[in-house]
């Protein structure tokens, strides 16, 4: 079971090498009401946390505290890594579906 385990997180990670294959799995998990915090995470360290600190302009101890469960970045921190995946956090109405009453 391990084994198989470790070939699927290894795959994945192969794959988030591809910004556009990020950007999906990022929108993806965003759809399943995965913490955006969680999904980064996945994509930070596929890429290396050198490599994307270098690529958003931030120190790689602050990404690391951005993509910590346990922390609270700002809504400007989250913005600047998705950034690079051409995303942002917006706010969009839910549709509700209309009731019908009948008597």
């Amino acid at each position: 079971m391990a084994r198989r385990s470790r070939e699927w997180n290894y795959g994945l990670a192969q794959d988030l090498q591809s910004q556009k294959f990020a950007r999906e799995f990022l929108m993806a998990a965003m759809d399943e009401g995965v913490p955006i915090q969680a999904a980064l995470a996945k994509v930070v360290r596929a890429t290396g946390v050198k490599e994307f600190a270098a690529k958003v302009g931030m120190a790689s101890p602050n990404l690391l505290r951005a993509i910590d469960r346990r922390h609270n970045p700002t809504q400007r921190t989250l913005n600047r890594l998705l950034r690079p995946f051409n995303l942002r956090l917006s706010l969009a109405r839910i549709e509700t579906p209309k009731r019908s009453y009948t008597a």
